[in-house]
């Protein structure tokens, strides 16, 4: 089976995870395989796209072009 080495791992996330580890009563090693498994398997929703934004006037053509003249006068 592939290994795994985590280099640099800072103090609060190894603190975060033995605790977690020891509550669940694992070592850390099936703790982050756990996590790993748990975050991998679930199924990603997509993000819901608001609706299109409706504002006073309508955006046209013209309108662009016309804000674009003004811009670089």
């Amino acid at each position: 089976m592939p290994g795994l080495v985590i280099k640099d791992l800072p103090a609060k996330l190894h603190r975060k995870l033995k605790a977690q580890a020891a509550r669940h009563h694992r070592s850390m090693t099936k703790e982050v395989l756990a996590l790993l498994e748990r975050a991998l398997s679930e199924e990603t929703r997509p993000q819901e796209v608001p609706p299109p934004f409706r504002g006073r006037f309508a955006l046209t053509d013209e309108f662009i072009d016309r804000a674009r003249r003004e811009g670089r006068e």
